[in-house]
Protein backbone atom coordinates (compact mmCIF):
# COMPACT_ATOMS: atom_id res chain seq x y z
CA UNK A 1 0.00 0.00 0.00
CA UNK A 2 1.38 3.40 -1.03
CA UNK A 3 0.92 5.77 1.92
CA UNK A 4 1.35 9.47 1.19
CA UNK A 5 2.15 11.89 4.02
CA UNK A 6 2.11 15.65 3.55
CA UNK A 7 2.67 18.53 5.96
CA UNK A 8 2.00 22.24 6.28
CA UNK A 9 3.53 24.36 9.00
CA UNK A 10 2.35 27.08 11.33
CA UNK A 11 2.75 30.65 10.12
CA UNK A 12 3.68 33.88 11.93
CA UNK A 13 3.17 37.31 10.43
CA UNK A 14 6.41 39.28 10.77
CA UNK A 15 5.05 42.61 9.50
CA UNK A 16 2.18 43.92 7.41
CA UNK A 17 -0.71 41.95 8.87
CA UNK A 18 -3.63 42.49 8.63
CA UNK A 19 -3.21 44.48 5.39
CA UNK A 20 -3.17 41.31 3.26
CA UNK A 21 -6.97 41.32 3.20
CA UNK A 22 -6.95 44.88 1.82
CA UNK A 23 -4.53 44.61 -1.14
CA UNK A 24 -1.62 45.43 1.14
CA UNK A 25 1.78 43.85 1.76
CA UNK A 26 3.12 41.44 4.35
CA UNK A 27 6.17 39.45 5.32
CA UNK A 28 5.53 36.09 6.96
CA UNK A 29 7.63 33.20 8.14
CA UNK A 30 6.99 29.52 8.59
CA UNK A 31 7.18 28.05 12.09
CA UNK A 32 8.33 24.49 11.57
CA UNK A 33 8.05 23.82 15.31
CA UNK A 34 4.37 23.02 14.65
CA UNK A 35 2.69 21.26 11.73
CA UNK A 36 -0.51 19.86 10.34
CA UNK A 37 -0.19 16.48 8.62
CA UNK A 38 -2.41 14.63 6.16
CA UNK A 39 -2.12 10.91 5.43
CA UNK A 40 -3.83 9.45 2.37
CA UNK A 41 -3.87 6.01 0.75
CA UNK A 42 -6.05 4.07 -1.67
CA UNK A 43 -9.17 2.53 -0.10
CA UNK A 44 -12.36 0.78 -1.32
CA UNK A 45 -14.47 3.85 -0.49
CA UNK A 46 -13.97 7.51 0.39
CA UNK A 47 -13.23 7.59 4.12
CA UNK A 48 -12.26 10.53 6.32
CA UNK A 49 -11.03 9.39 9.70
CA UNK A 50 -11.82 11.71 12.64
CA UNK A 51 -8.99 12.86 14.85
CA UNK A 52 -8.88 14.12 18.45
CA UNK A 53 -10.26 17.50 17.35
CA UNK A 54 -13.43 15.73 16.20
CA UNK A 55 -14.13 13.60 19.27
CA UNK A 56 -17.72 13.21 20.38
CA UNK A 57 -17.21 11.16 23.56
CA UNK A 58 -16.14 12.79 26.83
CA UNK A 59 -15.61 11.63 30.39
CA UNK A 60 -17.19 14.73 31.95
CA UNK A 61 -19.16 17.81 30.98
CA UNK A 62 -16.16 19.93 31.96
CA UNK A 63 -13.99 18.00 29.49
CA UNK A 64 -16.55 18.54 26.74
CA UNK A 65 -16.81 22.28 27.41
CA UNK A 66 -13.02 22.62 27.37
CA UNK A 67 -12.89 20.79 24.05
CA UNK A 68 -15.51 23.16 22.61
CA UNK A 69 -13.48 26.17 23.74
CA UNK A 70 -10.41 24.87 21.93
CA UNK A 71 -11.85 23.15 18.86
CA UNK A 72 -15.28 24.74 18.43
CA UNK A 73 -18.33 22.79 17.35
CA UNK A 74 -16.85 21.34 14.18
CA UNK A 75 -13.24 20.43 14.92
CA UNK A 76 -11.20 19.99 11.77
CA UNK A 77 -13.57 17.74 9.85
CA UNK A 78 -15.29 20.62 8.04
CA UNK A 79 -11.88 21.88 6.89
CA UNK A 80 -10.98 18.48 5.42
CA UNK A 81 -14.34 18.04 3.66
CA UNK A 82 -14.24 21.58 2.30
CA UNK A 83 -10.69 21.08 1.01
CA UNK A 84 -11.68 17.90 -0.81
CA UNK A 85 -14.68 19.64 -2.38
CA UNK A 86 -12.68 22.68 -3.50
CA UNK A 87 -9.98 20.43 -4.97
CA UNK A 88 -12.58 18.42 -6.92
CA UNK A 89 -14.34 21.59 -8.11
CA UNK A 90 -11.04 23.07 -9.29
CA UNK A 91 -10.26 19.95 -11.28
CA UNK A 92 -13.69 20.14 -12.94
CA UNK A 93 -13.20 23.84 -13.69
CA UNK A 94 -9.85 23.07 -15.32
CA UNK A 95 -11.31 20.07 -17.15
CA UNK A 96 -8.95 17.74 -15.31
CA UNK A 97 -10.39 14.24 -15.15
CA UNK A 98 -9.56 12.55 -11.88
CA UNK A 99 -8.83 8.81 -11.91
CA UNK A 100 -11.56 6.58 -10.46
CA UNK A 101 -9.69 5.99 -7.20
CA UNK A 102 -11.07 6.17 -3.69
CA UNK A 103 -9.03 6.97 -0.62
CA UNK A 104 -8.85 6.95 3.13
CA UNK A 105 -7.65 10.23 4.59
CA UNK A 106 -6.72 11.22 8.12
CA UNK A 107 -5.18 14.34 9.52
CA UNK A 108 -3.54 15.63 12.67
CA UNK A 109 -2.06 18.87 13.93
CA UNK A 110 0.34 20.04 16.61
CA UNK A 111 -0.38 23.73 15.90
CA UNK A 112 -1.86 25.47 18.96
CA UNK A 113 -5.49 26.27 18.29
CA UNK A 114 -6.88 29.78 17.83
CA UNK A 115 -3.76 31.72 18.75
CA UNK A 116 -3.10 33.27 15.35
CA UNK A 117 -0.62 30.70 14.00
CA UNK A 118 -2.80 29.67 11.02
CA UNK A 119 -3.74 26.19 12.20
CA UNK A 120 -6.89 25.95 10.07
CA UNK A 121 -5.21 26.89 6.79
CA UNK A 122 -2.36 24.49 7.60
CA UNK A 123 -4.82 21.58 7.75
CA UNK A 124 -6.32 22.61 4.41
CA UNK A 125 -2.87 23.04 2.85
CA UNK A 126 -1.74 19.60 4.02
CA UNK A 127 -4.94 18.02 2.66
CA UNK A 128 -4.57 19.81 -0.69
CA UNK A 129 -1.00 18.56 -0.99
CA UNK A 130 -2.12 15.02 -0.15
CA UNK A 131 -4.83 15.10 -2.82
CA UNK A 132 -2.42 16.51 -5.40
CA UNK A 133 0.07 13.73 -4.68
CA UNK A 134 -2.61 11.01 -4.59
CA UNK A 135 -4.16 11.99 -7.92
CA UNK A 136 -0.84 13.17 -9.42
CA UNK A 137 -2.24 16.62 -10.15
CA UNK A 138 0.07 19.64 -10.37
CA UNK A 139 -1.35 23.00 -9.25
CA UNK A 140 0.86 26.02 -9.82
CA UNK A 141 2.52 27.33 -6.68
CA UNK A 142 1.13 30.84 -7.12
CA UNK A 143 -2.43 29.53 -7.64
CA UNK A 144 -2.61 27.00 -4.79
CA UNK A 145 -2.97 29.69 -2.05
CA UNK A 146 -6.10 30.95 -3.83
CA UNK A 147 -7.70 27.51 -3.62
CA UNK A 148 -6.83 27.18 0.05
CA UNK A 149 -8.33 30.61 0.75
CA UNK A 150 -11.46 29.80 -1.27
CA UNK A 151 -11.88 26.63 0.76
CA UNK A 152 -12.34 28.83 3.82
CA UNK A 153 -14.18 31.79 2.32
CA UNK A 154 -16.36 30.10 -0.31
CA UNK A 155 -17.02 26.73 1.26
CA UNK A 156 -17.04 27.57 5.00
CA UNK A 157 -17.72 31.30 5.12
CA UNK A 158 -14.61 32.33 7.09
CA UNK A 159 -13.30 35.86 6.51
CA UNK A 160 -9.58 35.61 5.74
CA UNK A 161 -6.74 36.91 3.58
CA UNK A 162 -4.10 35.27 1.42
CA UNK A 163 -1.09 35.79 3.70
CA UNK A 164 -1.30 32.53 5.67
CA UNK A 165 -1.88 30.38 2.61
CA UNK A 166 0.95 31.95 0.59
CA UNK A 167 3.39 31.48 3.46
CA UNK A 168 2.36 27.86 3.97
CA UNK A 169 2.68 27.05 0.27
CA UNK A 170 6.00 28.86 -0.34
CA UNK A 171 7.45 28.18 3.15
CA UNK A 172 10.53 29.86 4.64
CA UNK A 173 10.41 33.67 4.71
CA UNK A 174 8.10 35.29 2.17
CA UNK A 175 7.41 38.89 1.12
CA UNK A 176 3.97 39.38 -0.42
CA UNK A 177 2.50 42.28 -2.36
CA UNK A 178 -1.24 42.01 -3.02
CA UNK A 179 -1.43 44.94 -5.43
CA UNK A 180 -5.00 45.12 -6.73
CA UNK A 181 -4.17 45.76 -10.39
CA UNK A 182 -1.58 42.98 -10.51
CA UNK A 183 -3.93 40.52 -8.84
CA UNK A 184 -6.80 41.36 -11.19
CA UNK A 185 -4.54 40.70 -14.18
CA UNK A 186 -2.62 37.66 -12.91
CA UNK A 187 -5.10 36.19 -10.37
CA UNK A 188 -2.39 36.12 -7.70
CA UNK A 189 -0.07 38.50 -5.87
CA UNK A 190 3.64 39.16 -6.16
CA UNK A 191 5.38 36.62 -3.93
CA UNK A 192 9.10 36.77 -3.18
CA UNK A 193 10.96 34.13 -1.21
CA UNK A 194 13.59 35.78 0.99
CA UNK A 195 16.68 34.34 2.66
CA UNK A 196 15.73 33.41 6.24
CA UNK A 197 19.34 34.12 7.23
CA UNK A 198 18.44 37.82 6.94
CA UNK A 199 16.31 37.52 10.07
CA UNK A 200 17.57 38.75 13.42
CA UNK A 201 16.91 36.57 16.51
CA UNK A 202 13.15 35.99 16.61
CA UNK A 203 10.88 34.71 19.37
CA UNK A 204 7.22 33.69 19.41
CA UNK A 205 5.14 33.52 22.59
CA UNK A 206 1.59 32.25 22.90
CA UNK A 207 -1.07 31.28 25.40
CA UNK A 208 -3.86 29.01 24.24
CA UNK A 209 -6.32 30.19 26.89
CA UNK A 210 -6.30 33.60 25.17
CA UNK A 211 -7.70 32.16 21.94
CA UNK A 212 -9.44 34.56 19.56
CA UNK A 213 -11.42 33.27 16.56
CA UNK A 214 -9.90 35.05 13.57
CA UNK A 215 -13.00 35.27 11.35
CA UNK A 216 -14.86 37.08 14.14
CA UNK A 217 -11.80 39.25 14.81
CA UNK A 218 -11.62 40.61 11.26
CA UNK A 219 -15.30 41.25 10.54
CA UNK A 220 -15.85 44.72 12.03
CA UNK A 221 -12.75 46.22 10.46
CA UNK A 222 -13.87 45.06 7.02
CA UNK A 223 -17.19 46.86 7.44
CA UNK A 224 -15.47 50.05 8.61
CA UNK A 225 -12.93 49.87 5.78
CA UNK A 226 -15.58 49.31 3.12
CA UNK A 227 -17.69 52.16 4.51
CA UNK A 228 -14.74 54.53 3.99
CA UNK A 229 -13.75 55.25 7.60
CA UNK A 230 -10.62 57.36 7.15
CA UNK A 231 -8.83 56.22 10.33
CA UNK A 232 -9.12 52.58 9.27
CA UNK A 233 -8.08 53.19 5.67
CA UNK A 234 -5.05 55.25 6.73
CA UNK A 235 -3.93 52.67 9.31
CA UNK A 236 -4.23 49.75 6.88
CA UNK A 237 -2.37 51.74 4.21
CA UNK A 238 0.46 52.54 6.63
CA UNK A 239 0.69 48.92 7.79
CA UNK A 240 1.12 47.83 4.16
CA UNK A 241 3.89 50.42 3.73
CA UNK A 242 5.58 49.12 6.89
CA UNK A 243 5.99 45.73 5.18
CA UNK A 244 7.75 47.35 2.21
CA UNK A 245 10.08 49.26 4.54
CA UNK A 246 10.71 46.11 6.59
CA UNK A 247 11.80 44.25 3.46
CA UNK A 248 14.38 46.99 2.82
CA UNK A 249 15.54 46.82 6.45
CA UNK A 250 16.02 43.07 6.19
CA UNK A 251 18.03 43.37 2.99
CA UNK A 252 20.22 46.05 4.60
CA UNK A 253 20.66 44.07 7.81
CA UNK A 254 19.11 46.94 9.79
CA UNK A 255 17.67 44.95 12.68
CA UNK A 256 16.97 48.03 14.80
CA UNK A 257 14.77 49.47 12.05
CA UNK A 258 12.97 46.16 11.64
CA UNK A 259 12.22 46.10 15.38
CA UNK A 260 10.90 49.67 15.23
CA UNK A 261 8.67 48.82 12.29
CA UNK A 262 7.29 45.73 14.03
CA UNK A 263 6.38 47.86 17.04
CA UNK A 264 4.74 50.47 14.83
CA UNK A 265 2.79 47.72 13.05
CA UNK A 266 1.17 46.75 16.34
CA UNK A 267 0.61 50.34 17.44
CA UNK A 268 -1.18 51.15 14.17
CA UNK A 269 -3.29 48.05 14.53
CA UNK A 270 -4.15 48.91 18.10
CA UNK A 271 -5.32 52.38 17.02
CA UNK A 272 -8.26 50.91 15.07
CA UNK A 273 -8.97 47.52 16.65
CA UNK A 274 -10.74 46.74 19.89
CA UNK A 275 -8.11 44.28 21.13
CA UNK A 276 -8.20 41.78 23.94
CA UNK A 277 -6.47 43.43 26.91
CA UNK A 278 -4.69 40.19 27.81
CA UNK A 279 -3.22 40.06 24.32
CA UNK A 280 -2.03 43.64 24.66
CA UNK A 281 -0.34 42.71 27.94
CA UNK A 282 1.73 40.08 26.12
CA UNK A 283 3.08 42.76 23.78
CA UNK A 284 3.74 45.20 26.60
CA UNK A 285 5.48 42.52 28.66
CA UNK A 286 8.01 41.88 25.89
CA UNK A 287 8.56 45.59 25.24
CA UNK A 288 9.33 46.27 28.91
CA UNK A 289 12.21 43.80 28.62
CA UNK A 290 13.52 45.60 25.53
CA UNK A 291 12.27 43.27 22.81
CA UNK A 292 10.04 44.31 19.93
CA UNK A 293 6.57 42.76 19.85
CA UNK A 294 3.45 42.55 17.72
CA UNK A 295 0.70 40.05 17.05
CA UNK A 296 1.81 37.02 15.03
CA UNK A 297 -1.71 36.72 13.63
CA UNK A 298 -5.18 37.58 14.83
CA UNK A 299 -4.30 37.47 18.53
CA UNK A 300 -3.20 35.05 21.22
CA UNK A 301 0.42 34.92 20.07
CA UNK A 302 3.12 37.56 19.67
CA UNK A 303 6.28 37.71 17.60
CA UNK A 304 9.26 39.96 18.04
CA UNK A 305 13.00 40.44 17.87
CA UNK A 306 15.44 40.24 20.77
CA UNK A 307 19.05 41.32 21.15
CA UNK A 308 20.86 38.36 22.71
CA UNK A 309 20.51 35.20 24.77
CA UNK A 310 20.38 37.16 28.01
CA UNK A 311 17.31 39.02 26.76
CA UNK A 312 15.72 35.80 25.54
CA UNK A 313 16.22 34.29 29.00
CA UNK A 314 14.43 37.28 30.55
CA UNK A 315 11.63 36.94 28.02
CA UNK A 316 11.31 33.25 28.78
CA UNK A 317 11.11 33.82 32.52
CA UNK A 318 8.58 36.64 32.18
CA UNK A 319 6.29 34.79 29.77
CA UNK A 320 6.40 31.59 31.77
CA UNK A 321 5.27 33.52 34.85
CA UNK A 322 2.21 34.61 32.85
CA UNK A 323 1.45 31.07 31.70
CA UNK A 324 2.75 31.64 28.18
CA UNK A 325 4.94 29.34 26.10
CA UNK A 326 7.86 30.85 24.20
CA UNK A 327 10.02 29.46 21.42
CA UNK A 328 12.56 30.30 18.76
CA UNK A 329 10.85 29.58 15.42
CA UNK A 330 12.47 27.10 13.05
CA UNK A 331 11.96 28.82 9.69
CA UNK A 332 13.91 26.51 7.37
CA UNK A 333 14.74 22.83 7.60
CA UNK A 334 17.96 22.22 9.49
Amino acid sequence: MNIIRTKAYARAGLVGNPSDGYNGRTISLIVRNFAAEAIIYEWPEIEIIPTRQDQCRFNTLTQMLHDLEINGYYGGMRLVKAAIKRFADYCREQKIELPARNFSLRYGSTIPRQVGLAGSSAIITAVMRALMAFYEIDIKKEILPNLILETETREIGITAGLQDRVAQVYEGLVYMDFNREFMEEHKHGLYESMDAALLPPIYIAYQQELAEVSDVFHNNIRERYDSGERAVIDAISRIAEIAREAREALLKGDHAELARLMNENFDRRRSIYDLNLKHICMVELARKIGASAKFAGSGGSVIGTYEDEAMYTRLKEAFHKEGCAILKPIVVER
